[in-house]
């Protein structure tokens, strides 16, 4: 089973603290160039998390989100913390989940003035999906109320909003007027995975202030610290989920593994080496047809020159110790020169010794039941 974490990054101390103190005894893992994560299951689940703290902005948080992802190759990206909401129906203590994440800070500077030049990175299909799984079961708030759950876009660039009316608040609302809410570091972290052959990442936010100028107010209220425990529940519920579904995933490829079907609705169980299978499939219909690759022998010569074969593997698989292979080999030797010198063939000789090898393999079933197959051909022969 994929034992893979899901790292989850943090840009400051009280959204650190926040996953940590949910997380069971965890450990520390240093990065060789310092970085210091923090591994442990979720208290009472079962999905590993590798926490890390990025610091502010978006520079940093693609960094070290490129050295989380290398460091742990991880199943999914997830960044928590707070935001400013950007309208006014999206309530204090709300989270917002990222649908897509605004870049804002791009553009060219013209004579008639700035004109904005946005990247934007979208969240995966299947990640979204689960995160509005997540929100309509409103049980991730651990028993109490749960808050909002929204989805839009977010912006994210290198300052901090505090006013509805600076020149910089009417950029946003003219350019990006559909974004939910702001924050520092969801394009660096979602870039990042974009380069890491599209990892699954979701920016989860909750809402510390209204990005309106009341933010020392709602800072004073302890809203940062509720804002902050919403959005870690949120992402942790999110994280079990991911896991769930990974582990899901690899069972179903394992047992994809086992058996394959055509286009005819028949299914192959190929066996390689000295395995054989018998019927190994999910439902079957009508009647079943047993075959094997390997046909029955009808040539003892060949035969016994082909079990000579199967047993130098089986001795390289350590299924025979040497002593065994040899005393086998020197059996099979003496049964191939009978059947090589002797006029007319001493077929009891050669069933003799073929006897003596059958018991000197026999705690290797397959091999026994090739040398039975063996001793039926001679005696048919005789």
């Amino acid at each position: 089973m994929n034992d893979s974490p899901i790292v989850v990054l943090t840009a400051l101390d009280v959204e650190y603290e926040a996953i940590r103190e949910k997380l069971d005894a965890p450990q520390v893992r240093r990065h060789p160039q310092g970085t210091r994560f923090e591994v442990g299951r979720i208290k009472g689940g079962k999905c590993r998390i590798a926490l890390g703290l990025v610091g502010k902005g978006n520079q940093s948080a693609a960094v070290l989100a490129e050295r989380a992802i290398a460091e742990f190759s991880p199943v999914a990206l997830l960044f928590v913390g707070v935001a400013g909401a950007l309208h006014t129906h999206i309530a204090l203590g709300d989270v917002v989940v990222a649908t897509h994440v605004y870049a804002f800070h791009g553009g060219t500077s013209e004579d008639d003035g700035f004109k904005s030049r946005p990247r934007v990175w979208e969240a995966s299909h299947g990640a979204d999906q689960l995160a509005r799984h997540v929100a309509r079961t409103r049980d991730w708030a651990g028993g109490g109320r749960a808050p909002e759950v929204h989805f839009g876009p977010i912006a994210a660039g290198e300052v901090v909003l505090n006013s509805r009316v600076s020149g910089h608040a009417h950029w946003i609302r003219q350019h990006y007027n559909d974004a939910l809410a702001i924050e520092m570091e969801g394009a660096g972290v979602a870039q990042a995975a974009h380069l890491n052959k599209s990892l699954p990442v979701v920016v989860v936010r909750g809402v510390s202030d209204g990005a309106d100028g009341t933010k020392e107010t709602t800072d004073r209220e302890q809203w940062q610290a509720r804002a902050v425990a919403n959005a870690a529940a949120f992402t942790l519920a999110l994280a079990e989920n991911l896991a769930g579904e990974e582990q899901d995933r690899a069972r179903s490829e394992a047992n994809d593994t086992k058996g394959s079907t055509d286009m005819t609705g028949t299914t192959r169980n190929v066996a390689k080496d000295n395995a054989r299978v018998g019927v190994q499939a999910g439902q079957v219909y009508g009647g079943i047809h047993v075959s094997s690759e390997r046909t029955a022998p009808t040539d003892p010569t060949k035969a016994i020159a082909g079990l000579a074969a199967r047993l130098q593997q089986a001795r390289t698989a350590g299924q025979l110790d040497e002593d065994t292979y040899q005393a086998a080999q020197a059996e099979l030797a003496a049964a191939s020169e009978t059947l090589l010198t002797t006029t007319p063939q001493d077929m009891g000789a050669v069933t003799l010794a073929l006897k003596k090898v059958r018991g000197l393999v026999a705690e290797v079933a397959i091999l026994a039941a090739e040398v039975g197959t063996i001793i039926a051909l001679v005696q048919g022969l005789s």
